[in-house]
């Protein structure tokens, strides 16, 4: 009798002893939950673990971003072409009103204009005299176009390589850490300090790559502006040597 009322007292025990582990694991989940919601960084936290060498990436990258927005700026007015300018270019030259058309350049900033203003002062000079004089207006108004274009360049070459310098540094501190800790280090230190030089390289990269498009896409636009001003030009010169031909 004593063996048999012990049985369900066992057993209540043991049921016991599994709602206490169940909810033990439970509590746990929740607090590892918890703990992973609120582990969560944000950009600015993030910015901040990279440690000193953000501060150049984050000049670079706001310098990168002025020079992008004011030349692409320049550049969209640079493009702008009104395609009556070189009909009524035509019209004054073969009148005659040379000054005619010297005013209607001066009214019109554009590369464009520049350039027919240069080849209407060098009229009546040999044809080869005339292209010379445009195309050094053609170089200097591309190469004022091209103004800051190198520092994309350089962002975007040296902004990957100043991310895996903080990666280095961060590396080397973190062992460094670890050699001093001995015995007491985990792997949550050297984890950590893996964590912390990371930020830079993806940092870096960020930048660099961005900056690298940005370059790109510049460089096609004044390629564009080059092109026009090569069309225009030889416009030009069919122009100058039509009344020869005549």
């Amino acid at each position: 009798m004593v063996l048999l009322n012990s049985i369900p007292a066992q057993n209540v025990i043991a049921d016991s002893v599994a709602t206490i582990i169940d909810t033990t694991a439970t509590n746990a989940a929740a607090e590892t939950a918890g703990t992973t919601m609120t582990t969560n960084l944000s950009i600015w936290e993030l910015c901040l673990e990279g440690g000193f060498i953000m501060i150049p990436l984050a000049l670079l990258s706001i310098l990168a971003l002025y020079i992008f927005i004011e030349r692409a700026i320049t550049i969209h007015k640079a493009t702008k072409y009104d395609p009556s300018f070189m009909n009524r270019i035509k019209d004054y030259v073969h009148d005659g009103e040379i000054e005619s058309a010297q005013n209607l350049c001066k009214a019109n900033p554009s590369p464009v204009a520049r350039l027919i203003a240069k080849g209407l002062t060098r009229i009546g000079r040999p044809a080869n005299d005339i292209l010379v004089a445009i195309e050094n207006v053609g170089n200097i108004e591309i190469a004022n176009l091209g103004k800051g274009l190198p520092w994309l360049a350089t962002t975007a070459a040296g902004a990957p390589m100043l991310g895996f310098l903080g990666t280095v540094i961060g590396m080397v501190d973190a062992f460094f850490s670890i050699a001093n800790s001995g015995n007491a280090a985990s792997i949550g230190d050297f984890a950590g300090g893996i964590y912390t030089a990371l930020v830079t390289t993806v940092a870096g990269l960020i930048v660099g790559i961005i900056a690298l498009f940005a370059y790109n896409y510049l460089v096609a636009r004044i390629n564009s502006v080059m092109n026009q001003l090569e069309a225009r030009t030889m416009e030009f010169m069919d122009l100058i040597n039509e009344p020869n031909e005549e």
